[in-house]
């Protein structure tokens, strides 16, 4: 198969669905294997060894399931080193969320877990170890989960793109260049941006047709200002859920997508001649991530017939009764090392919530930052008090974004709030999931530094 190939939505082959089986949607019984391990790719400096996928030579999958099926997989952990697998933005059950001694124990070295879990939610969602996060992340272990609903509108062609960033040395060896400065700021931005694991990467599209791209921000620091430019569309999902409330991404009208967010665009593809280039803007210029090329013969299909996409499920919000909790993100004093257990640490804390370092992955912990009841509304404010941006994410649950002391921001909802320097964002959910829910910024060295905790649903 083309590399270009890898990751459009016609590749059968790499579904989970074409994995089990005709019907093997509705059908599934044994679950699929997982099987995480190292690997060796050409990330653009020649190959790249100690890699970490689900296969030895190649990106981790986009992973196919259905609406309201349940799927089973089966992750072997083929590492030396602890991981776990947390299925990013899902609403499940909370013993399948993948959060070492918060929800199960790590999977050790040459062992293996069982996830079994039906997604109550269409859209594009992704997964990763919470586990290792940081070694085993920045070395590629992100895949995008894509979740189908029979109602959603059908289009000429689904392409699908992994962002992230590599840290590479001059001959393509991995490095590792975390330092406290950087952990103590913004997080550490790769040398190497890639998508689906290619640097700037072409793919074919039909000609005048209509195209789903799937568009998810796996790094673990970098915060992307997408425009798409060559072709007309429109935003049609943030974060899994469908909306109309996100402008188009221009140069003039960037779309901002942090580490753990995810859109879903809907365009129509130009006349054969004419490259759509997805472009991340940042203070230094303009750099393409992937490049659409119109190929066979004009299909001539307009943006305007394409119908909406299926909505969500989304609790129903009552705010005249809500409590609100208050959360402040920032410093902290440079407290004890945190706890390594057996899912790696810094072994320092420069950040916190409510003063208050998360001390590591272990047990045992420091106690839920809230407890909320089932079934009732809350409103959460949170308050960014550092010059450091947080996409803060809330697992197992989704809020909607009610109101910002900075700008105007869309009510949509979401799992991830992206705080600006000095912001407040008032967000409002449906405490409607039993457990204890982590929650935490998705720039990895923050919440390995401190920045972390959970909220249990009682």
């Amino acid at each position: 198969m083309d590399r270009r190939e890898f990751f459009l939505g016609g590749a059968a082959a790499l579904s989970v669905g074409a994995a089990w089986g005709s019907n093997a949607f509705a059908q599934q019984h044994a679950p699929t294997s997982i099987n995480v391990q190292h690997a060796s790719f050409d990330l653009g400096k020649g190959v790249t060894s100690g890699l970490v996928s689900t296969a030895s030579d190649a990106p981790p999958p986009v992973l196919r399931l259905r609406k309201n099926q349940t799927a089973r997989f089966r992750v072997n952990n083929q590492l030396d080193n602890y991981t776990t697998i947390h299925w990013h933005g899902l609403r499940i059950a909370n013993k399948m969320d993948g959060v070492p001694y918060l929800t199960q124990l790590p999977i050790e070295p040459g062992t293996s877990f069982d996830y079994e879990f039906t997604p109550p939610d269409s859209g594009t969602y992704w997964y990763h170890p919470h586990c290792q996060t940081m070694e085993q992340m920045a070395h590629g272990l992100t895949g995008i989960l894509v979740v189908e609903d029979d109602n959603d509108p059908q289009f000429d062609a689904e392409i699908v793109l992994n962002l992230k960033d590599f840290h590479l040395k001059s001959d393509g060896a991995l490095d590792t260049p975390y330092t406290k400065r950087g952990a103590a700021r913004g997080g550490t931005m790769g040398n190497v941006m890639t998508t689906n694991w290619l640097q700037n990467p072409a793919y074919d599209a039909p000609a005048g047709g209509l195209v789903r791209l799937r568009i998810a921000a796996t790094d673990t620091a970098r915060i992307y200002r997408l425009a798409l430019e060559g072709a007309k569309g429109k935003v049609v999902a943030m974060d899994g859920h469908a909306t109309d409330l996100i402008p188009w991404p221009t140069k003039d009208t960037l779309l901002i997508l942090a580490p753990g967010q995810r859109v879903d665009m809907a365009l129509q593809m130009p006349d054969k001649g004419t490259m759509v280039t997805l472009n991340h803007h940042a203070l230094s210029g303009h750099r393409p991530l992937a490049q659409l090329m119109p190929t066979g013969q004009n299909l001539k299909h307009q943006l305007e017939d394409l119908p909406s996409l299926a909505r969500n499920q989304l609790p129903d919000l009552d705010l005249s009764t809500a409590e609100t909790h208050e959360f402040l993100f920032g410093w902290t004093p440079e407290a004890d090392p945190q706890n390594n257990g057996w899912c790696g640490s810094f072994g320092y804390s420069f950040w916190s919530i409510n003063k208050k370092p998360w001390p590591g992955d272990a047990e045992p912990n420091v106690g839920p930052l809230a407890e909320m009841k089932l079934g009732k509304t809350y409103i959460l404010r949170l308050r960014n008090e550092s010059p450091n941006d947080h996409p803060i994410h809330l697992h197992g649950l989704v809020f909607k974004l009610l109101r910002s002391n900075k700008r105007d921001i869309p009510q949509i909802w979401t799992d991830t709030a992206h705080l600006l320097k000095d912001e407040t964002i008032e967000v409002a959910l449906v405490a409607d999931n039993l457990g204890d829910w982590a929650f935490h910024c998705h720039v990895i060295e923050h919440q390995k530094a401190g920045l972390a905790g959970y909220l249990s649903v009682v």
